[in-house]
């Protein structure tokens, strides 16, 4: 039988408040070691049991069967992520089979295939970079811009954690692209699988104190949550060692065993054989900087600095996450909630503790249920943060007080602090290409810039000199990467998942049919008044997943269907709203009908600087629902003439047909013709 150490251990604390165990610090740092630390309830067994575990699942009486899922199979018979993966790699056959489509995905890849090709799949790969903080050297944003062109479809797309994504690369050049990556101080090592993924934090390259503080934690992080065991380089680099070096923090952080957080003989020493339940997110962030959507994670850190902005410790979220199934009332969105304060040398151990209470506690049977957000739902936040106490080993302090959130672009021309400037560049959907890719690549050649990549979508060029400036903004103006205030208010904030036609989930168009949504909706706010300075957070998905955050956006188009999505609204533009689910099934041709009524009810009745996603949630949807059932187009001002253009029903009704064609009211249809009779019989054009 397979025991899990981890929830044994905190089943019994919690059951018998007299078992104690010792202060013992391991091999914690000495600074943390002098600090007194509140001992929790564990059993004394704790230190010296060793147990090779291969299943990580609450104990279970001797009788009854634990039910798994496959994928739990897949990667307990997998010998930490390598078989079958390595010898389906040997084939000649274009594709892998089940078990490693799902073990690849640890590797940071995922198999995919042309939706709209018919007849025999064409099997390609979709490889994921890992940059924590989306740091990118100059070496490896050209090597990444050349594997798109040898390898890829042409292109480079930016994602919403700050990575690359490479899109169509074959089975026969997998090992010599991820190779490549990984020989230019690149990894894909845990972008996908059921693991830690990218860590965020503010791109911004800002000298301050708190955000170079943000920057290494998420740094930290990353190392201390990435797998130990060596299967990525045993397969995509036969083992060759890759030179690297870790903060002694950070090793003596995952080494710690003082609170059975650990397989102790395992390769794995955190993650064991079954790492986690599901997918791990985590960003890092400082007060009022939500440039990271910092509630949608399973862990938020905020660093906490004093009055003269000396970084103190961190407080710390649990809890967010986006995916849900359509129509499946207990999946759901939800946001990260407050779980307490730690000092700065006590991070490591606090989100150690978070993941391990996961690892142990995390539904393994059902994985639409296994993301962390289910586990706090149902505990409920006091007991969750009980059980991470166990595992920490002293109680968490009160969540600090933090000014509001406001979301930062960092799009345009910035000092970084240092002397040097940096360059937000907005990139639509962040699809590199065409154009735009060459002479981005010629700029960050030339100029032998570092880059970042943003959580929504764009990028940005660090240590610029100010003599670069000039040169370096015509230069990319003529190729499409404009600054700013020439870009439309709608797309700045706009995002968009890649969905059809190689995302195996996407039900409907996302990337590829949000340019045409965004003009349309643009042609509504010019309808119904609306200034072109003013703009709505608009995210599309192609499927109820949430890869484009579509829950917290003021507008969330989430596909429902072929042409079809599924309206949320309520989020806002700080990121700290959740939005709800509107209308259900609506046609991409019927979109106006919606948001017509809805953006002009939102013009004549908001408050001062009332946002869109705040008048929808003060409203209330029934009402919105109302108006959108109600509605015949925007009023017009009266006319002093008072014309009545209607005389009888039928004359209304055919009008109404015609009206309805060209997605207008009949009182506008009418009043156009009338208008252009006025004038073709003024110019002598009438017949």
């Amino acid at each position: 039988m397979t025991t899990s150490f981890g929830a044994a251990t905190t089943s019994a604390a919690l059951k018998d408040a007299k078992l104690q165990i010792p202060n013992f610090h391991g091999l914690r740092p000495a600074a943390a070691s002098s600090l007194t630390r509140n001992a929790l309830p564990l059993p004394s067994s704790t230190r010296s049991l060793v147990i090779t575990r291969a299943v990580s699942t609450p104990v279970q009486p001797e009788t009854t069967t634990v039910k798994r899922s496959k994928v739990e199979i897949f990667k307990e018979q997998s010998n930490f992520i390598r078989y079958p993966l390595n010898e389906d790699m040997l084939t000649d056959a274009p594709n892998i089979g089940e078990a490693a489509t799902q073990l690849i995905k640890f590797h940071g890849s995922y198999q995919q295939y042309n939706r709209e090709e018919r007849g025999s799949r064409s099997y390609s790969f979709m490889i994921r970079t890992k940059n924590p903080c989306g740091k990118v050297s100059n070496q490896l944003y050209l090597t990444m811009d050349d594997l798109a062109d040898q390898f890829g479809i042409g292109t480079l797309r930016l994602t919403t954690r700050q990575t690359f994504q490479l899109h169509g690369v074959l089975k026969k050049d997998l090992k010599t692209v991820m190779g490549t990556i990984i020989r230019n101080m690149g990894s894909t090592l845990g972008a996908c699988g059921d693991l830690n993924r990218n860590v965020l934090a503010p791109a911004a390259p800002l000298v301050r104190k708190d955000y170079l503080l943000a920057q290494e934690t998420a740094e930290n992080i990353a190392a201390l949550l990435s797998p130990q065991s060596g299967f990525y380089y045993d397969i995509w680099v036969d083992g060759e060692k890759i030179l690297s070096s870790e903060p002694p923090e950070v090793v003596q952080a995952r080494n710690d065993n003082s609170h059975g957080t650990n397989f102790p003989d395992s390769p794995e020493p955190i993650y064991g054989t079954q790492f986690l339940p599901r997918k791990f997110k985590i960003a890092v962030t400082v007060p009022t900087d939500n440039s990271v959507d910092i509630l949608t994670n399973d862990i938020g850190v905020v660093v906490v600095t004093d009055e003269a902005g000396e970084p103190q410790g961190y407080n710390i979220y649990v809890g967010g996450g986006m995916g849900r199934t359509h129509r499946v009332e207990t999946t759901f969105p939800r946001l990260a909630e407050p779980l307490g304060y730690v000092p700065k040398e006590d991070i490591l151990y606090a989100v150690k503790a978070i993941v391990v209470t996961q690892r142990e506690n995390g539904r393994r049977d059902d994985r639409r249920y296994s993301r962390m957000k289910y586990l706090i739902s149902s505990w409920g936040i006091e007991k969750f943060r009980s059980v991470v106490e166990q595992y920490y080993g002293k109680k968490f302090e009160p969540f600090r007080v933090l000014p509001e959130w406001e979301f930062k672009s960092y799009l345009g021309w910035h000092e970084q602090g240092d002397g040097k400037l940096f360059y937000g560049l907005h990139v639509d959907n962040g699809r590199i290409g065409g154009k735009m890719k060459k002479t981005l690549r010629e700029v960050i050649e030339k100029y032998n810039l570092n880059v970042r990549i943003t959580p929504n979508q764009n990028i940005i060029l660090t240590d610029v000199r100010s003599s670069w400036k000039r040169p370096i903004t015509t230069t990319l103006a003529q190729a499409g990467l404009l600054q700013p205030r020439f870009v439309d208010p709608l797309n700045i904030t706009a995002m968009a998942c890649p969905a059809f036609p190689l995302c195996p989930l996407a039900i409907t168009e996302a990337e590829r049919g949000i340019p045409d949504i965004l003009k349309r909706i643009r042609a509504v706010f010019d309808k119904v008044g609306l200034r072109y300075s003013e703009s709505v957070v608009v995210r599309i998905t192609g499927c109820p997943n949430g890869c484009a955050r579509p829950y917290m956006a003021e507008l969330g188009l989430v596909g429902d269907g072929p042409n079809s999505y599924q309206i949320w609204l309520g989020g806002n533009k700080k990121q700290t709203s959740l939005a709800r689910s509107f209308m259900d099934k609506v046609k991409l041709h019927d979109l106006e009908n919606v948001l017509e009524p809805l953006l002009y009810y939102w013009k004549q009745r908001r408050q001062s600087k009332e946002s869109f996603g705040d008048f929808t949630n003060r409203m209330g949807f029934d009402k919105l629902k109302e108006h959108v059932e109600k509605w015949e187009g925007p009023v017009v001002a009266p006319s002093r003439h008072n014309l009545k253009l209607f005389a009888d029903k039928e004359t209304y009704d055919a009008m109404d047909e015609l009206a309805k064609l060209q997605n207008k009211s009949a009182h506008q249809l009418a009043m156009e013709i009338i208008r252009n009779y006025v004038a073709s019989n003024q110019n002598g054009k009438g017949e």
